[in-house]
């Protein structure tokens, strides 16, 4: 076997590894080389195979935060991302800072979801802005494919429908969905 097979053999192998490889491979990638690199990165957060990780000086993770692989982390100038402990982000999650996002503890972010504080200017699409912070509270689930836009607050234990665009704040314990989304359930006085 010459050494470009045994490169392409690595390179399946790695590919392919089971999830607990990629797992322990983030664990010590997210140890030696982004922990001194962000703003802060707690105990026991993992970041597995990232696709873009951009301005981590301004990115503060608290502790047993979980981001899996696709994940899109940005912060332009000015911006910041702040992210509790206990918070869970799933594959191909795109967080993008120009204004400040905080998200609060004990947090599920679905696979795809999309969260940021920037949009394009209408003049000349190569410029971005900012669009409002985003405040996302404690104990928040927000579903597969959701799209948060900037100047919005999400409010302790509310729960986003997968698909849904938050264009407005959702008060604490609500049920939003639908695009833009809509209350469908909130809490009992």
């Amino acid at each position: 076997m010459g050494l470009t097979e045994v490169r392409a053999t690595v390179a399946r192998r790695l590919t392919t590894a089971r999830p607990s490889v990629r797992w322990h491979v983030g664990r010590l990638v997210t140890a030696g080389v982004y922990r001194p690199a962000f703003g802060a990165l707690g105990t026991d957060s993992v970041i597995v195979s990232p696709r873009i990780l951009r301005g981590v000086e301004a990115i503060n993770i608290r502790n047993r935060v979980q981001i899996y692989s696709g994940a899109w982390l940005q912060c332009e100038r000015g911006g910041s991302l702040t992210i509790g402990d206990d918070v869970y982000v799933g594959h191909d999650a795109h967080l993008h800072s120009i204004d400040p996002i905080t998200i609060g503890s004990g947090c599920v972010l679905a696979d795809g979801v999309f969260i940021a504080t920037t949009d394009h200017e209408r003049g000349d699409r190569h410029k971005v802005r900012g669009t409002g912070s985003i405040s996302i509270g404690d104990r928040v689930f927000i579903g597969q494919r959701c799209i948060v836009l900037g100047g919005v607050t999400i409010g302790d234990g509310a729960t986003i429908a997968a698909g849904s665009v938050v264009t407005n704040d959702v008060a604490p314990g609500t049920v939003v969905a639908g695009a833009p989304a809509r209350v469908i359930s909130a809490p009992r006085a």
